[in-house]
C-alpha cells in the first residue's frame, strides 16, 4: 500500500521561498506519475503541478507557472515542489497525490493517493 508524507510547510514572507517535499513509501515509485494540489480555506482543491515517471515532463495550474517547480528523485522515492515569488493568495494546505498510473491528471477526483498535507502561509 502507497503512502505519501508530506514536509516542508511553513509561514514565510510575501516574495519568499519554500521548497516542498513528498516521501512516498510501500510502492515502486518510479512506476506512477506524482501530482501536487493546494486546498485553501472555503475553497475546492486546486491543481498545482505534476510530474510524469521519469521526471521528463511536468505540468502546472496556470497561476504557478514561472514561480513553482516540480521535480521528482526515484531513487529517493521523493517529489520535491519549489514556490518561489510567494504570494498570499498562495496560501493553502498543500498536498503530494498518486492514482498509482501513468498518466498525470488535473481533476483530483482522479486520485486515490494522498499524503496529510503541509500548511503554507504566506504573510504580506
Amino acid at each position: 500500500q502507497v503512502q505519501l508524507v508530506e514536509s516542508g510547510g511553513g509561514l514565510v514572507q510575501a516574495g519568499g521561498s519554500l521548497r516542498l517535499s513528498c516521501a512516498a513509501s510501500g510502492g515502486t515509485f518510479s512506476r506512477y506519475t506524482m501530482g501536487w494540489f493546494r486546498q485553501a480555506p472555503g475553497k475546492e482543491r486546486e491543481f498545482v503541478a505534476g510530474i510524469s515517471r521519469s521526471g521528463g515532463t511536468t505540468y502546472y495550474g496556470e497561476s504557478m507557472k514561472g514561480r513553482f517547480t516540480i521535480s521528482r528523485d526515484n531513487a529517493k522515492n521523493t517529489v520535491y515542489l519549489q514556490m518561489n515569488s510567494l504570494n498570499p493568495e498562495d496560501t493553502a494546505v498543500y498536498y503530494c497525490a498518486t492514482n498509482l498510473g501513468i498518466t498525470v491528471y488535473r481533476d483530483p477526483r482522479e486520485y486515490d493517493v494522498w499524503g496529510q498535507g503541509t500548511q503554507v502561509t504566506v504573510a504580506s
